[in-house]
């Protein structure tokens, strides 16, 4: 079981892109070089001569021979995994090939409600695209609030920031990967353009993916030392952090692509074959997510102790409890919701389990926008307190034109007044711990 959890965080999306008349063009190929491997002289020997029937490929056989085979590799993933695999089956007549019995979709799809691949494959493309398009918008919206108020701008949202732009370049990866690989075409050719832009999008998707994890890793390391650690250098951890967020994906993925370049340059390097070069990048990933669990029952520990302290006092334990409340509600950011799968009974298939990994993972950036930037109570605080200046600007905006046409100066508003008013809502509480800054989010009770 933890074997299909861990194949699932890269190879899962990878299927839903390939699309199935890539699938099946492929297969066209494999028949169509076996094929050429036997001369025209040996097919006579046969009464029915090899075929490929845009599904499946027949071997030569003899008249009166039966020709079994399995349902077409476009239909594994709508196979019912407690069923063995169909089969379909000629029979060579002196005629020829009879007709497949029974029919693919009798025996390929184990009820009549399930959908069709090409459908299902367009409804998943469906699903993550809307996804990681919501996550676009959210992140780039967030990444302008926190770039745009200078009292914001603080460790702790600087990594907030470096995430946000991990998942906003995963996001642009997906869409350049999509569009550059399995654009809809008639002539499918782009499913083997084995191009050096072709294999470089796999290379970019790739990293983006795997820097993307490594940020989530940094985000629950960052809330686990703030926990441990009462007084630490931020700047130089955070010059670390940088390193380790961009760098490791970095080296990990140059490294992977010098090794297929090498063993297994073959196709566009959207498959994985060689399972030894695919840990180059696999392992790093896993032992992240890993790393990320442990962190997070640390960091629920941590928490659970200093809440049950005597010696926490009401305003600290108070602080101690949002951030208790805050981190449950964290939980998708650290991936450690990968780990369902591995209590997940095992007659969820492969559909169901793509659907919710897709489902998470498109729209876990939007998740992350909402919980580190529109819930937090400082960025807020900071639009509301724009919001105020705005309007007392607008406010001495239309006085000085009153005075300026005193016929129009009828409704009495002291400037002054308003004035005072809008000083005294405006005023901030900034609270000085890191500790009591990270739990700063208004969250809804």
């Amino acid at each position: 079981m933890t074997g299909i959890l861990l194949a699932a965080i890269f190879v899962l999306p990878l299927v839903v892109s390939y699309s199935g008349h890539c699938i099946i063009k492929r297969e066209h190929e494999k028949c169509m070089e076996q094929i050429e491997q036997h001369t025209p002289n040996d097919d006579l020997e046969f009464g029915c001569p090899w075929l490929w029937d845009n599904l499946t490929c027949w071997q030569a056989a003899g008249v009166g021979q039966v020709v079994e085979v399995n349902c077409p590799e476009l239909f594994n993933e709508f196979m019912n995994p407690h069923e063995e695999m169909g089969k379909v089956v000629r029979n060579c007549t002196e005629d020829g090939w009879s007709e497949p019995f029974p029919h693919y979709v009798d025996v390929c799809l184990f009820d009549d409600n399930t959908t069709k691949p090409d459908m299902y494959y367009a409804s998943v493309k469906a699903l993550y695209t809307v996804g990681y398009s919501t996550s676009l918008v959210s992140l780039t919206t967030a990444m302008v609030i926190l770039c745009r108020f200078r009292k914001l701008h603080c460790t702790r949202n600087f990594i907030h920031m470096n995430l946000f732009v991990s998942f906003i370049l995963r996001a642009i990866s997906v869409f350049i990967k999509d569009g550059v690989l399995y654009a809809e075409e008639e002539d499918s050719d782009h499913c083997f353009e084995h191009t050096v832009p072709c294999k470089t999008v796999m290379v970019f998707f790739h990293y983006c993916v795997m820097s993307n994890y490594f940020w989530l890793f940094i985000e629950g390391l960052y809330l686990f030392t703030l926990l441990v650690e009462t007084f630490f250098p931020e700047r130089r951890y955070f010059y670390w952090y940088t390193i380790v967020g961009w760098g490791t994906p970095t080296i990990c993925v140059a490294v992977w692509a010098v090794l297929r370049l090498h063993f297994d340059d073959t196709g566009c390097w959207d498959t994985n074959e060689n399972t030894a070069l695919w840990w180059v990048i696999k392992g790093p990933v896993v032992a992240s997510i890993m790393i990320n669990f442990v962190l997070f029952v640390g960091i629920i520990i941590i928490l659970v102790q200093k809440l049950q302290s005597p010696d926490i006092g009401g305003n600290e334990s108070s602080i101690y409890l949002r951030l208790a409340r805050s981190t449950l509600l964290l939980i998708p950011l650290f991936g450690i919701h990968y780990t369902v799968f591995a209590f997940s009974p095992e007659d969820v298939s492969k559909r169901e389990r793509l659907v919710f990994e897709l489902g998470l993972g498109s729209f876990q950036g939007f998740v992350v926008a909402v919980l580190y930037c529109f819930l937090n109570g400082e960025v807020q605080s900071e639009i509301k307190r724009k919001w105020r200046s705005w309007t007392v600007n607008r406010y001495f905006a239309v006085d000085l034109k009153q005075q300026r046409h005193p016929s129009l100066a009828s409704s009495g508003v002291n400037g002054g007044t308003q004035l005072s008013i809008l000083s005294k809502s405006s005023s901030q509480i900034r609270m000085s711990s890191p500790l009591a800054e990270n739990a700063n989010l208004s969250l809804p009770t």
